[in-house]
């Protein structure tokens, strides 16, 4: 069965488990950016609002008057450079496609709202609720108090992102696919422990290195500042300065996008591994806190968060090395004397940078009029001095890997249920029962831990196994010698069954992405989109995750049904109902029937994943249709046979699962 789900359906899965994650939301990165702009001194601050007046002439109408306005609030009604470092990556591929998606789309002032309000909602949410922890010091209930509003603050940045990430996707539709597979928001690990800033850079820019946030920083950085100098050096028409001036503003606020990603923990500590190790690793450094040190050699430490999790401090640290950069830019841009000087470079086009960093893996060789010389090399170890010292590779002295349930797994699946149903098989039952019954499955899937975040559910799954259920509580109005030979005279009996069950992700309605997987073939973008949509709870994205403080809530109905098959292989499934006529002897009949049953509502208060293992509990509350498919009265011989009706019930299940990731 999983073999049949495999094309189409696990390929777009599969890509969206390969999606390189996002570092700093988009309010993170535009504060970065507006506090670096604040703390240019007087001179570069002048400097650059003229060169964003030049940028900006023609497009007064999308690009706001300030260049960084610390007041904007929701609903902006244009953009403004700071916004640019948030918009570059995340909503745009290259500096030449951030513009034009800046100048020329409305669904950009769309994603810009809804980052406002995420700004707003994530700054109401503290970090964490234990700062600060003495290991001397045991105190049981503040402890448990403490991991208690920790979960709590957890629950609400799970949440005010979730909002976001679907307001994101519904107004950005490449938003969770744009990132690609490749590693171009993460850190490079160092080779050795020997590396210096310039050999860093050196290899991260070299000919097909695989691409990294360095090396994609110091690509579109050099494309600025050799656009700076024609700006310095050229007599150019008002037109043509204006528009080579916009290409070298957008050029490096898309170069300094990567370089704040350099600052979120998981991004220092998540670049190699497979999927799997990569997006745990991400997700782990980023909540828990990573201790680094710097490119500029001091004995001191500072301790990072992640996406979602900024503190004033971490934009601080960012803010330095993004300020420092800009510097760069503006001295080439005025002309102004450095000890280190990119020369003058006719070459550089007037528009922005079209290098595509969602589809390349590797860095290109830069056409020959504009490539990396000794003089820019030599200005880059300044910009990564304030900047995290990345981890080493695979091998000894690499930091903790950590996983996520992405990928495909095996698991064992343990469950009990209690179901009321409204009578029995015939219709002479009009008493409502009560029926227990428990489960024992194999199971098999792809696991997908949020497509775009925690609220997310892409799981696919298919199980087969053994169910066992207890007789009915109520009872048919019969009695007769027979009935003890029918397993007594309930209205339904003990039985067992052989039960499977399907679990998917969907769009708008219950298996449209098997519907449509020729689509996959057509249009993989637009099929992937639509698998994105329903990882993160369909086109109406009611069913995405709600997290509490007690665990998580989400509405499930449609993406999961189960059949259990009672009369089939080998199991018996028998009852009794009234004789043909008034008086007759009550018949025995043999049954096959298959139990169809859909959650509707599942609660998961408890989750723990290690390297490889996941466990969880859930409870669901589920709805069922017990559907008689053919019947074979046994007795008395002869007697007519008989017609049963769907019997419906509503019931809770307990489940253990327990699975173990490849």
């Amino acid at each position: 069965m999983l073999k049949s789900l495999r094309s189409p359906v696990l390929a777009a899965l599969i890509a969206l488990g390969c999606l390189a994650a996002h570092a700093w939301v988009y309010p993170e990165h535009r504060a970065i950016a507006l506090l670096a702009v604040e703390r240019l001194d007087p001179e570069r601050r002048s400097l650059f609002e003229r060169l964003w007046r030049e940028a900006r002439t023609g497009h007064e109408q999308r690009l706001c008057e300030q260049s960084a306005d610390g007041k904007q609030g929701v609903a902006p009604a244009c953009i403004d450079w700071a916004a640019l470092t948030a918009i570059a990556g995340d909503h745009s591929c290259s500096s030449k496609n951030m513009l034009d998606n800046v100048l020329a789309t409305d669904w950009i002032l769309q994603v810009a709202d809804v980052a406002a309000q995420l700004g707003l909602d994530l700054g109401q949410i503290a970090v964490t609720a234990r700062p600060e922890v003495d290991v001397r010091k045991m105190d049981l209930v503040g402890d448990l108090q403490r991991a208690i509003e920790d979960e709590a603050l957890r629950a609400q940045r799970v949440n005010a992102l979730r909002t976001s990430d679907t307001r994101l996707q519904r107004a950005d539709p490449e938003y969770a696919t744009r990132a690609g597979s490749n590693n171009a928001h993460f850190l490079m690990p160092r080779p050795r422990t020997d590396t210096t800033p310039r050999e860093y850079a050196e290899a991260t820019l070299s000919l097909d290195s695989e691409i990294s946030a360095i090396g994609v920083y110091a690509w579109f950085h050099v494309s600025a500042l050799q656009k700076a100098t024609r700006l310095a050096t050229e007599q150019l028409a008002p037109a043509q300065r204006q528009a080579l001036a916009r290409a070298m503003m957008a050029d490096e606020a898309f170069a300094l996008h990567f370089l704040q990603d350099t600052f979120a923990a998981g991004h220092v500590a998540g670049t190699w591994g497979d999927v799997s190790q990569r997006k745990g690793t991400h997700d782990y450094y980023n909540a828990a806190g990573l201790e680094v040190f710097t490119w500029k050699g001091t004995s001191e430490s500072m301790v990072l968060m992640g996406d979602a999790h900024m503190r004033t401090q971490d934009a601080e640290r960012a803010a330095s090395a993004v300020r420092i950069s800009l510097e760069q830019v503006i001295d080439h841009a005025a002309g102004r004397e450095r000890s280190a000087r990119v020369p003058h470079t006719p070459a550089a086009p007037a528009e922005a940078d079209r290098f595509d960093v969602c589809k390349n893996n590797v860095l290109p060789r830069r056409d020959p009029g504009v490539r990396v010389t000794p003089e820019v090399l030599a200005l880059l170890p300044e910009v990564l001095g304030p900047t995290p010292v990345p981890g080493l590779g695979p091998g000894l002295g690499s930091m903790p890997r950590f996983r996520a349930e992405v990928g495909p797994f095996i698991g064992f699946v343990g469950a009990m249920d209690m179901r009321t149903v409204d009578g029995g098989y015939d219709n002479s039952v009009t008493d409502n029962g009560v029926i227990g019954g428990a489960e024992l499955s194999m199971r098999a899937g792809f696991g997908l831990d949020g497509v775009i975040g925690e609220s997310g559910d892409g799981l696919v799954f298919a199980s087969l196994g053994v169910r066992g259920d207890t007789r009915s509580s109520n009872d048919a109005a019969i009695t007769s010698p027979a009935l003890q030979a029918a397993g007594g005279a309930s209205a339904i009996r003990s039985r067992f069954g052989i039960a499977s069950r399907l679990r998917m992700p969907f769009y708008l309605i219950p298996g449209d992405l098997l519907f449509a997987s020729p689509l996959f073939f057509i249009s993989p973008e637009t099929y992937t989109g639509m698998a994105v949509t329903a990882g993160n709870g369909g086109l109406i994205p009611w069913q995405a995750g709600w997290a509490t403080r007690f665990g998580r809530f989400q509405f499930v109905l449609g993406r999961e049904l189960g059949a259990t098959f009672y009369g089939y292989g080998g199991f018996d499934s028998t009852i009794a109902v009234p004789g043909a006529t008034p008086g007759a002897e009550p018949r025995v009949v043999d049954v096959k029937s298959i139990l169809f049953d859909l959650p509707i509502l599942e609660y998961r208060p408890y989750r723990a994943f290690d390297t490889k293992q996941s466990s969880a509990v859930l409870i669901q509350l589920y709805a069922a249709a017990d559907v008689p498919k053919s019947t074979t009265v046994t007795y008395p011989p002869g007697a007519p046979g008989v017609n049963l009706q769907t019997v419906h019930s509503i019931g809770l299940r307990l489940i253990f699962d327990w699975r173990r990731y490849f």
